[in-house]
């Protein structure tokens, strides 16, 4: 059993494959125990109380627990302890007191879902055991009910809440997190993530430190700046060796993700909604369930640590027709022709993506109302007819007819103050009445706390997915949020908008995705704005970064790898000179680079040599032929980009017939070195066969000596496939 509870110890015990946590009930308090390798029996010892009271009072009349030295499960506020809290909530009377006590336990098969939110779902009730502890505050009766999902071959465990007022008038909830869990040491290093548009989860590294590391969003979205994990190692820890423990959000909004040291040299890491951009008013009776955090922990590196998250999201969070194959080849109009399309230019594309090889065309910005550039129309999801006459359904005929499909982009989420449904709706838009309303990109967004407006949204995309011809959408999200007022919201819920928008947009999603099973949905802001768990239940894949050149990316897709599976992200091989960074790339780097998740182009193909052209069918081909390994095989990361002047890495099938490696050059070298990389997931003893040379070798040999590299020409590669004999 995954679940084990003591009755006699009043102590919970969860078990996945490689590691044991667990918890104890002590006068009422839960308490945090152990997170690590698999251990077994009674771990009572392991509490120690050690009287270091200084200014912090003890409970119940200097009797009880010093909480602010106490290993809390779920910390609370109003109390005793000082320490950052997982709730607060101003009561009726003002004080902003909760003593949450166990009250009792359950342990149950199978794995509930969350109402209104995406969360790692199970197949069969024999992949989950779910123990939910209660505790209750016995003045105010406010009651919670923690969560947690044992996903035991997934080497996974997830995280929420459910505050439940119990009381006779309503409370605030302040803050309420998903998961916190007390350390008793800080002998760690933090890994987080920074970036930007174009510059997207650039990973740092440093020791825990005495004071609060935070990590954040208030943008109204996970954002480009930061993402929503944690990962705390030991100081020596590498990919393959070492403590690693990881904590995502299964959430898309403004979020917090911070880990503390105190005064003590004990640490508490904690994980969920933003409490500066959030509170929530709960009447008597109600509930509110915090989003799900999936959590981790790896004794043997980053790499298995990285591999149970994206084998989890991968297989039992993305859904769908699309989850466990290989994607369509595509190809994007974006940097083909920006704004300046119309159908003549388009069908031209189509015949160029049917002779290439490339399976899917997606017309990106400027198809709808009178947009031709990005001032105007977001919200007229109606075809410019001045641009594409007969419409859509012309282009995807004429497609369909040399066997190429369509893809179409949208911005649903968003309203242009110069459009039609503005002229008709304009309390439509987040915004306060007396205030300005900023504009970001031309444009503002649109009120999801509101039921009209979703049901705007949802028809107006359904539309045009009704009328056939649509295999893919791209859904974009291009700016961040402020005066973010609902307008049908009272003044004492205004801190509610950004957690109910986001239940508004989660709505729209599951609604598209029950009608339109067989549509491919991508998910995008700006690129990697949005480029977070909660997405993934709805859309299995994401484009990673606007900045599309090759070299770039290796840190992007690095960076992101840490949490997330290659399959969710979206790589395509673009034009040279890039159209960001005016960087010229050998086409076979930039294919490398791309060969690495969900494949496409991002050029204009009428415009290749001959050349090109045929390059680009001999790498759509390989493609095809290979795209299953990358969708799901494990990734192993060889080389740092953010550390070193190269990177490496390389897939491997799950039965270890096919292996998959790439590595690029960052920097000329003007004399090389001894280059190699070493492989890793393969079996010792079995042959393999590399594709383009022939050449054989043993699997221990790849894993132990490894593979010559080029080493002196800046940005050049190589791509090796490995196929055992």
């Amino acid at each position: 059993m995954s679940v084990i509870y003591d009755s006699q110890t009043k102590q919970f015990a969860l078990h996945t494959k490689s590691y044991s946590y667990i918890m104890q009930e002590k006068e009422g308090f839960l308490l945090h125990l152990y997170w690590g390798k698999t251990i077994m029996g009674d771990c009572s010892y392991m509490f120690r109380e050690q009287g270091r009271a200084a200014f912090s009072p003890r409970m119940e009349n200097c009797d009880g627990f010093i909480l602010d030295d106490v290993p809390l499960e779920y910390p609370c506020w109003g109390r005793a302890d000082m320490r950052t809290p997982a709730l607060e909530i101003t009561n009726p009377d003002g004080s902003v007191i909760v003593d949450l006590r166990v009250c009792g336990h359950r342990i149950e098969s199978g794995k509930p879902a969350i109402k209104g939110l995406p969360a790692v779902y199970c197949e069969s009730e024999s992949e989950c055991e779910t123990l939910v502890i209660e505790l209750i505050d016995s003045v105010s009766k406010v009651k919670a009910e923690l969560y947690y999902c044992v996903l035991e071959d997934y080497d996974i465990i997830t995280r929420y809440t459910k505050i439940i007022n119990g009381g006779t008038e309503s409370v605030q909830i302040d803050r309420a997190a998903s998961a916190s869990v007390d350390f008793d040491h800080i002998r760690y290093d933090v890994i987080s993530n920074y970036g930007t548009h174009c510059r997207e989860r650039n990973i740092e590294r440093a020791p825990l430190k005495r004071g609060r590391y935070i990590m954040s969003s208030r943008r109204g979205a996970s954002s480009h700046v930061h993402n929503p994990f944690l990962i705390l190692t030991s100081p020596t820890a590498d990919e393959t060796s070492g403590d690693a423990y990881g904590f995502v959000l299964v959430y898309s909004g403004s979020f917090t993700a911070e880990i503390a040291a105190n005064q003590f040299d004990s640490a508490r890491a904690i994980i969920g909604l933003n409490p500066e951009a959030f509170s929530w008013k709960l009447e008597a009776g109600e509930e509110f369930t915090t989003p799900e955090c999936v959590m981790t922990y790896s004794p043997n590196g980053l790499e298995q640590m990285s591999e149970s998250f994206a084998r989890v999201f991968r297989e039992r969070l993305c859904r769908g027709k699309f989850r466990d194959v290989r994607r369509p080849v595509l190809l994007n109009s974006w940097e083909a022709c920006y704004f300046g399309f119309d159908s003549e230019r388009l069908m031209k594309i189509g015949d160029s993506c049917a002779e290439l090889g490339i399976e899917l065309m997606v017309i990106d910005d400027g198809w709808f109302g009178k947009r031709d550039d990005d001032r105007s129309s977001l919200g007229d999801w109606f075809v410019n007819e001045k641009k594409m006459p007969g419409g859509i359904k012309r282009i995807s005929d004429h497609l369909a007819a040399k066997g190429v499909k369509l893809g179409i982009w949208f911005e649903p989420e968003m309203i242009s103050p110069d459009s039609e449904l503005y002229k008709a709706h304009p309390d439509w838009c987040l915004h306060y009445n007396n205030r300005p309303r900023s504009e970001g990109r031309y444009q503002l967004i649109l009120d999801l706390t509101r039921q009209d407006v979703c049901d705007y949204i949802f028809e107006s995309v359904a539309k045009i997915l009704r009328e056939g011809g649509i295999s893919y959408v791209k859904w974009d999200f291009n700016r961040n949020m402020s005066e973010a007022g609902g307008s049908l919201l009272g003044a004492d819920r205004q801190r509610e908008v950004d957690f109910r928008y986001y239940l508004g947009l989660y709505s729209v999603l599951e609604r598209l995705n029950q009608e339109f099973p067989d549509v491919l949905f991508e998910s995008c802001s700006g690129g990697g704005g949005r480029f977070d768990a909660g997405m993934l239940y709805y859309m299995p894949q994401v484009w990673t970064s606007d900045n599309s050149d090759a070299v770039e990316r290796l840190k992007i897709q690095y960076g992101t790898s840490l949490v997330y599976p290659m399959s969710a992200m979206s790589a395509h091989v673009s034009a040279s000179p890039n159209h960001q960074t005016l960087h010229v790339t050998p086409f076979d780097s930039r294919f490398t680079v791309a060969m690495t998740g969900s494949f496409g182009y991002e050029l204009d193909p009428t415009a290749l040599s001959p050349e090109e052209q045929q390059k680009v069918r001999e790498t759509a081909s390989l493609y095809k032929e290979y795209g299953e390994v990358l969708a799901k095989g494990s990734y192993h990361r060889l080389r740092d980009p953010h550390a070193e002047d190269c990177a490496a890495w390389c897939f491997v099938s799950p039965d270890k017939s096919v292996c998959i490696a790439g590595y690029v050059l960052t920097h000329v070298r003007l004399y090389g070195n001894n280059e190699r990389i070493a492989l890793r997931g393969l079996e010792p003893d079995a042959v393999y066969k590399e594709r383009f040379t022939g050449a054989l070798y043993r699997g221990d040999q790849l894993m132990n000596f490894g593979l010559h590299a080029p080493t002196t020409l800046e940005y050049h590669s190589i791509l090796w496939i490995l196929e055992k004999q």
